[in-house]
């Protein structure tokens, strides 16, 4: 066997295991969706956004849950965002170089990929532990813990992509550090920190496991953030396992609702990275 016949046998055995990689994890996900959408269709009414969640064997919807999982996420996201930003302008325009953001970086990345049911405890022993009661401030501190190292990542590698000649000749015109980051920096960089929330808002939107220790659940209509509040990840996990075929169906409606909230923000994130991709 000549070189080439040896080499090309060996390009087709690679092509032919990544193709098989491909179809295995991409079957996997199609079925997953398929039995999402064959589920959560067959339940998803009018009556699943506009009533509360039911007593079994009573007619009813999420609408309280989903009431609950919108001011959970703003709360989050509101707390959340702007640490993040400030934390990453720091490390890309101020201490680049310095251990200090070394450290940073490395804390944060571990935090990244931190277990969400962790970051449950932690809040669980210093939130609800003191104040003796979960609460909705809990839950949104959770999320917003969750918030923080997605957008510090995101704000920090944009502000990097910033060209220094940006800076440079802003500089070179007389402005301020902090006039030359808010008008150059983060106008070039805006597309991707603006992404960067998103992307935080779709990971917050479907955790489960920090709020079981803070924000617990409520089957009632609320909107005092000083007690257990309803979220729409809970009750679908709560509905999930009870044994009642309407609570089951429920779940599946809501796990239909979470999803397309996360693609319809994946979609927007891609649009607005889509122009700078053009450039």
């Amino acid at each position: 066997m000549s070189l080439y016949d040896a080499r090309r046998r060996r390009n087709a055995m690679a092509l032919t295991l990544s193709v098989l990689a491909v179809v295995f994890g991409l079957g996997w996900l199609m079925l997953i969706l398929g039995t999402l959408l064959w589920d959560g269709f067959s339940g998803l009414s009018l009556e699943v956004l506009t009533k509360m969640t039911p007593p079994p064997g009573s007619a009813g919807g999420l609408l309280n849950p989903i009431i609950g999982s919108l001011i959970l996420t703003v709360l989050g996201i509101l707390i959340g965002t702007p640490l993040g930003i400030l934390a990453g302008t720091y490390m890309a325009e101020y201490g680049r170089h310095t251990k200090l953001t070394l450290a940073v970086g490395f804390i944060n990345d571990i935090l990244l990929s931190a277990p969400s049911i962790v970051i449950g405890l932690f809040v669980y022993e210093i939130m609800v532990m003191p104040m003796g009661h979960f609460s909705a401030w809990a839950g949104s501190v959770a999320l917003a813990v969750i918030v923080v190292p997605v957008v510090v990542r995101t704000t920090t590698d944009m502000l990097n992509l910033v060209p220094d000649r940006l800076r440079e000749a802003a500089t070179a015109l007389g402005m301020p550090r902090w006039l030359v980051i808010r008008h150059v920096a983060y106008r070039a960089a805006r597309a991707g920190i603006a992404t960067g929330v998103l992307l935080a808002i779709a990971r917050i939107s479907g955790e489960t496991a920090p709020l079981l220790f803070t924000a617990l659940n409520n089957q009632f209509f609320s909107t005092n953030l000083n007690a257990p509040m309803s979220s729409l990840p809970v009750t679908i996990f709560q509905f999930a396992l009870s044994p009642y075929e309407d609570w089951q169906r429920l779940a599946w409606s809501g796990a239909l609702i979470i999803t397309i909230a996360v693609l319809a923000l994946s979609i927007v994130a891609r649009l607005l990275t889509a122009p700078r991709k053009l450039r």
